[in-house]
């Protein structure tokens, strides 16, 4: 199915380092309060942290910090258990943070997401991050209804495999009940950017701090931030971009 062969009907947009810097801004700082509330001596710097990002999932995270950095903790008998516990406390501390406002969406965004909805256009998520972690950034920044404007959530576990698989995209565009040719997707990463191309779906990027330099290829645009972005760049990068499924 190629890309040109539908009218632009559907954006979908990752959430982590898409819609707001929230891994810089919230989840680093987050996870470092549950380690010290769960009383462990990890932290995870900025240097380490741009590493861990290259595996998708806070869970996962966790888990391949802990086989590179502290492997007698994978030997505890409730290790799943005391994973689960991290992420959930995780959770906690992240959703605590969006809701001070101390995480703002990146420039551009709100004024797309308006102007999609009033242009009629669909909206969806597309995430490896919580359903709580979604409501606890958007609400804040957008009101009370921010989450009723996106039509399908995706996000967390409904998807077993994690970006870079495609499954999540393949997940909502089940959903919408429509062709990749007929949405486009947003993203900030590398691995973000494999998940949407291996679904099919035409790719605008917005590197944020942590992943800019990451391999880009493939791309329908690669921009700086959406601020300068009008709905007619959209229309056209879908008809020109050369994806294929």
């Amino acid at each position: 199915m190629s890309a040109n062969s539908a009218a632009l009907q559907a954006l979908i947009f990752d959430v982590d380092g898409t819609l707001a810097d929230t891994e810089r801004d919230g989840h680093r700082p987050a996870f470092n309060a549950a380690f010290r509330e769960a009383g462990l001596d990890w932290h995870w710097d900025e240097a380490l942290y741009g590493e861990l990002l290259a595996v998708t999932g806070g869970k996962e995270r966790i888990a391949h910090f802990v086989s590179r950095h502290r492997p007698a903790f994978a030997q505890l008998p409730d290790y799943a258990e005391r994973v689960a516990a991290l992420h959930k406390a995780k959770t906690r501390h992240y959703t605590q943070l969006a809701a001070s406002g101390a995480i703002p969406l990146r420039p551009g965004v709100a004024r797309l997401l308006h102007e999609a909805r009033s242009a009629g256009l669909r909206l969806a998520v597309a995430t490896t991050t919580t359903p709580e972690n979604v409501s606890a950034l958007l609400v804040p920044a957008l009101g009370p209804e921010a989450m009723a404007g996106f039509e399908v959530i995706g996000a967390g576990d409904v998807v077993p495999a994690k970006k870079p698989a495609p499954d999540i995209y393949r997940w909502v565009l089940e959903r919408l009940e429509l062709p990749a040719s007929a949405c486009l997707a947003f993203e900030d990463s590398e691995n973000g950017l494999k998940a949407s191309l291996g679904a099919g779906l035409a790719t605008i990027v917005t590197p944020c701090d942590y992943t800019r330099g990451q391999d880009f290829s493939g791309a329908a645009a690669v921009l700086d931030s959406l601020e300068e972005l009008a709905l007619s760049d959209l229309r056209a990068w879908l008809s020109g971009a050369a994806v294929s499924v």
